[in-house]
């Protein structure tokens, strides 16, 4: 067993690394040579990630043209190999890579659109989860309420970046038009991710909201989180946010006290 290991750790390197394949590799091939029959595998297995990475990143194709984007996933895939057996997994670097990937220079917001994907695609294949009981909050006394924890949804994420990335996503969906124009120049963008009926929705929230959001999401108890967002955005309702939040599935459960 530890041979048959041994040979496939050799053969897996061979692949991803280029390295000279294991002398066991029977060689009595009478078509074609061990490295011909290698570079297959390896066409494969890089053909096999730019599928994965062009389903996690479709705005960055199709912005970047695909030619341009083969370039891109051709690099990264020669810098961050696969190490999980679910391609779900693969990718989630991009945003990185591109920021520091000379030839996307050009397109500082390109991350941070990046970062929207990852975080969409994420979204869709987060594991399920019970959203709020509305009927279980009414039964909290109110006195309780300040100490009162919310839980997100495991497929909710905020994105915030200094480019209006919501804008940019929402123009290359499926059906949008063709005629937009995007000011760049137009501000920040707290893009807020969510699922709903086994689809990913994008929104925008206000800075407050977001702020107050991403108290809430490190365990935040309400009646902090809420004082804090409206020390510096007097004009906050919590109300109008929480029923947003409700209709959108981010909010999944509460509990009283300390974070689970």
């Amino acid at each position: 067993m530890l041979e048959l290991n041994d040979d496939l750790s050799d053969f897996a390197r061979a692949i991803l690394r280029g390295e000279e394949p294991s002398s066991r590799i029977n060689t009595s091939y009478q078509n074609y040579s061990v490295a011909i029959a290698i570079e297959v595998y390896r066409n494969n297995y890089r053909g096999n990630l730019h599928d994965t990475l062009t389903g996690a990143y479709p705005v960055i194709e199709q912005f970047v043209g695909k030619d341009f984007f083969r370039l891109l996933t051709r690099q990264f895939i020669g810098q961050h190999l696969s190490r999980s057996g679910n391609l779900h997994h693969y990718g989630a670097e991009m945003a990185g890579f591109i920021a520091a990937f000379e030839p996307a220079q050009g397109l500082p917001y390109l991350p941070d659109v990046a970062a929207l994907e990852w975080a969409c695609h994420c979204a869709y294949f987060a594991d399920d989860a019970a959203t709020l009981d509305l009927g279980k909050l009414a039964q909290i006394p109110p006195d309780q309420y300040p100490d009162m924890i919310l839980n997100i949804h495991p497929a909710c994420y905020l994105v915030r970046s200094r480019y209006p990335i919501s804008a940019i996503w929402h123009a290359h969906q499926p059906g949008a038009s063709s005629d937009f124009k995007i000011d760049l120049d137009s501000g920040s963008s707290n893009a807020l991710v969510s699922r709903k009926n086994d689809a990913v929705l994008v929104s925008e929230l206000t800075e407050a909201e977001a702020a107050w959001l991403q108290s809430i999401q490190v365990g935040t108890k309400l009646e902090d989180a809420t004082a804090a967002t409206l020390t510096n955005y007097p004009d906050f309702d919590l109300q109008a946010v929480l029923l947003n939040l409700v209709a959108q599935n981010v909010l999944a459960n509460f509990n009283l006290g300390a974070a689970p």
